[in-house]
């Protein structure tokens, strides 16, 4: 089984591991639940009480079992196949915590933050902990990966990238700068998250309709590039009670005002990105968001600037940066964690 590799996300609310052959980034099989970092660390510090077992010894055990699943249903061992394990794993509430690397950080990976594990009887499969990467004011975890993988695959993109800002939309979205092959800033934007804070849990909840959002724009997109409009020429936070008034005075409807709330806050975190204008911007979007932020890209007049990857590259990009992770790491003896 030398030539394939168990490439894991493993983030705060669910967990994804992946069978991929090594030479060509083929996907066998994957193994997918959601027993995220946070489910699982609760569930240690419950197992802890009693039985005292050491968190990371906890973490192989949960990890463990996923692995002994993917197995059964592919009817082959996997035992000595490595696993790279990114995402919130390497966090406080993780299986270890793992330094974060510094900036300025090589897309090759050479400069992650990896964290080997040696493999055990109980848990025949050596470990590749990956960490994020810290600026002065910010961190991420997983987005480094899915960046080191993304370069690599340009190769059929005819724009020259070697400056560019990569958008990576999410809970958390991130706009990486990249500078001669090295990640040289980000900053984060909490888009995803405050959407979901005020569609449920603020006054603007019984306002918005947040259901089949994503048919709503393909069907009648106005509402959304009126959101997009308004975040460049208002105040945000004085536009965001307007979802309120728009349904008492009927101008809008539940749907067309969870559009608008969404032009909103993703127009507002793609402002800064008008300058500098010479910046090449890439996206790098899942199926989900990819239809907001295209749309939104094109309302700023960002579009000339864009290359647009599509989701299915996207998706690969993590595995090829775990796999090119894998690559450059093996085995770093001073970090063996026993």
């Amino acid at each position: 089984m030398e030539n394939y590799l168990l490439c894991c996300d493993w983030g705060t609310s669910f967990f994804r591991l992946q069978l991929v052959h090594i030479a060509d980034y083929t996907i066998l099989d994957q193994e997918v639940s959601p027993d995220g970092i946070a489910a699982t660390y609760n569930a240690w510090k419950l197992d802890a009480a009693g039985e005292a077992v050491p968190r990371s010894q906890f973490f192989r055990r949960q990890l463990h079992a996923q692995i002994t699943r993917l197995a059964g249903r592919i009817g082959m061992s996997l035992d000595h196949v490595p696993v790279v394990i990114s995402g919130m794993a390497s966090s406080s509430i993780g299986m270890e915590d793992v330094p974060y690397a510094t900036l300025p950080f090589a897309l090759n990976g050479s400069r992650a933050s990896v964290c080997y594990f040696d493999s055990q009887v109980e848990f025949p499969h050596d470990v590749y902990l990956v960490s994020g990467v810290r600026s002065g004011e910010d961190v991420m975890r997983g987005e480094e990966t899915q960046l080191i993988g993304v370069t690599p695959l340009l190769g059929t993109v005819d724009r020259k990238l070697d400056d560019a800002i990569f958008i990576c939309p999410g809970t958390h979205s991130k706009h990486m700068y990249v500078s001669q092959r090295q990640l040289v800033d980000f900053h984060t934007y909490m888009t995803g998250e405050v959407f979901n804070l005020l569609a449920t849990h603020s006054i603007l909840k019984n306002s918005v309709e947040v259901e089949h959002l994503t048919a709503s724009l393909a069907i009648d997109p106005e509402a959304f590039k009126l959101g997009v409009r308004e975040a460049d020429a208002c105040a945000i936070l004085n536009r965001l009670f307007t979802i309120r008034t728009n349904q008492l005075f009927g101008k809008l409807s539940s749907q067309e005002n969870a559009l608008y709330l969404s032009g909103l806050l993703i127009g507002t975190e793609l402002k800064p990105l008008r300058k500098p204008e010479k910046q090449e911007l890439v996206l790098c979007c899942g199926s989900r968001l990819s239809p907001f932020y295209t749309l939104a890209i094109e309302e700023l007049g960002l579009a000339e600037r864009t290359t647009i990857l599509s989701p299915e590259l996207v998706d690969k990009a993590a595995i090829v940066g775990q796999v090119m992770l894998f690559q450059n790491h093996q085995k770093p003896e001073k970090e063996v964690v026993k």
